[in-house]
C-alpha cells in the first residue's frame, strides 16, 4: 500500500488508518474527532493513530465531517460580479486579501463558488447560491444581489455575511458595510471650506445601497451649508461623461466636481479622461474630489475605504453567527469608518 494513499492509489480512509494502527476503526474515529464521547483512550493509542494518519496523507470527508459535527470549518466566498477579481488594483482585491488573512488566523477554510452559466446566468442561479451551504457559512459580496435566493437562505437560518451595506428583505441581511455618508459629507464640507459654492457629484445611472449612502452624504452636507441641492446630482453612465459635460458645468460656473468610485471604477476614470482631454489642471482649473480611492489617480483628494479591515472583519462576524448558541444569532450589521485622503486636487474656488 502506497505511503500516501489508501489501497490502489485511493484517497486513506479511517479503515486503512486502524490497520496501519492495529486499532479499531472506532477507535480511529474517536481520535480523528477529538474523543468528544469522552471514551478512555491511552496517550500512546492516540498518538499511534494521529501518526498512521499523518503518514498516509488522510483527508477528512468534508460532507462526512459536517454530517457527525455539523461544523467543518470551511467558509464559502461568493461573489455577484460577473468576474471573480484578480487583478491587484481591482476594487475587491484587498478585500478578498482580508478575507484570506483572517479566515487563515481563525483556521478556516476557504471556498470559492464559481458558478455555471455565463456571468449573466450566475448571479441568479439560484441552485449555486444554495450550494453554498456546504460549507458552515457564506460570505456574499457584489453591486447588486438576487433577493430570493439569499431570503431562503436566511429563511433556513444559514449563517451569512454580505460584504458592504444591504438594506434589502426588509434590513434583514447581516452585513459589514462602509460609512459612506460621514465621508462623504465631509469631502463636501473640506470644498466648502475652501469657498466652493457650485457643486456637481457624479454619480453612476443604477442603483446600490453604496451609492446611495454616498448621495445621501453629500446633500446632508449641502444642505448644511445652505446651499441649492436642484443640480447637484448628476447621473451618467462612464460613456455619457464627455467634453460637452464638463463644457456645460464650466459654462455654469461650476469650481468643483464630487465622483463616485465604485467596484468597477469606470465612471471615475471616464471623468478623469475626459478633464485630461480637455486640458484641465485640478485643481488650477476645477477642484476634484473621489469617493473612494481610485487606482487611476491615487493623489485626488476624497477619502480611502478600509477595503482590507472589510475583508477581515466579515469573516470574524460569520465565525462569531456560526459559533453562536441556538437563539443567540442576531443580524449583526457594522459600518466601518473611512479614512481621509487630503490629496492634491481640491483648492480654493
Amino acid at each position: 500500500m502506497d505511503s500516501r494513499s489508501g489501497r490502489g492509489g485511493r484517497p486513506a480512509r479511517q479503515a486503512d488508518i486502524a490497520e496501519a494502527a492495529g486499532v479499531s476503526q472506532t477507535t480511529v474515529s474517536l481520535v480523528l474527532a477529538g474523543n468528544r464521547e469522552g471514551v478512555r483512550l491511552s496517550e500512546s493509542t492516540r498518538q499511534r493513530v494521529l501518526k498512521a494518519a499523518e503518514k498516509l496523507g488522510y483527508v477528512p470527508d468534508p460532507v462526512a465531517t459536517r454530517l457527525a459535527s455539523s461544523r467543518n470549518h470551511m467558509l464559502g466566498v461568493y461573489t455577484f460580479a460577473s468576474a471573480f477579481p484578480t487583478d491587484v488594483d481591482g476594487f475587491y482585491y484587498p478585500i478578498l486579501v482580508g478575507v484570506e488573512e483572517e479566515a487563515a488566523a481563525l483556521g478556516q477554510d476557504l471556498v470559492l463558488f464559481t458558478g455555471t452559466g455565463g456571468a449573466d446566468a450566475r448571479a441568479h442561479d439560484r441552485t449555486t447560491i444554495r450550494r453554498t451551504r456546504i460549507t458552515d457559512g457564506c460570505l456574499f459580496f457584489g453591486r447588486h444581489i438576487p433577493e430570493e435566493p439569499i431570503d431562503w437562505l436566511l429563511g433556513s437560518g444559514f449563517p451569512l455575511v454580505y460584504i458592504g451595506r444591504r438594506d434589502e428583505l426588509d434590513g434583514r441581511i447581516p452585513f459589514v458595510g462602509v460609512d459612506y455618508v460621514t465621508a462623504s459629507a465631509a469631502v463636501v464640507d473640506r470644498l466648502v471650506a475652501q469657498g466652493h459654492r457650485s457643486i456637481r457629484y457624479l454619480r453612476e445611472d443604477d442603483d446600490a445601497p453604496s451609492s446611495t449612502d454616498r448621495e445621501t452624504g453629500v446633500l446632508q452636507a449641502v444642505r448644511r451649508a445652505g446651499l441649492p441641492t436642484a443640480k447637484v446630482v448628476v447621473r451618467r453612465a462612464p460613456s455619457d461623461v464627455g467634453p460637452s459635460l464638463i463644457a456645460g458645468w464650466r459654462r455654469a460656473g461650476v469650481t468643483a466636481v464630487i465622483v463616485e468610485e465604485t467596484d468597477t471604477g469606470s465612471l471615475a476614470r471616464a471623468l478623469f479622461e475626459t478633464l485630461d482631454a480637455a486640458g484641465l489642471r485640478c485643481p488650477d482649473d476645477l477642484s476634484l474630489a473621489v469617493l473612494g480611492r481610485s487606482p487611476y489617480r491615487p493623489e485626488a483628494s476624497g477619502f480611502e475605504v478600509p477595503r482590507r479591515e472589510l475583508g477581515r472583519r466579515s469573516v470574524r462576524l460569520l465565525v462569531d453567527q456560526i459559533t453562536a448558541a441556538p437563539g443567540e444569532r442576531r443580524t449583526a450589521q457594522e459600518l466601518l469608518p473611512c479614512t481621509p485622503v487630503i490629496g492634491n486636487t481640491i483648492g480654493p474656488a
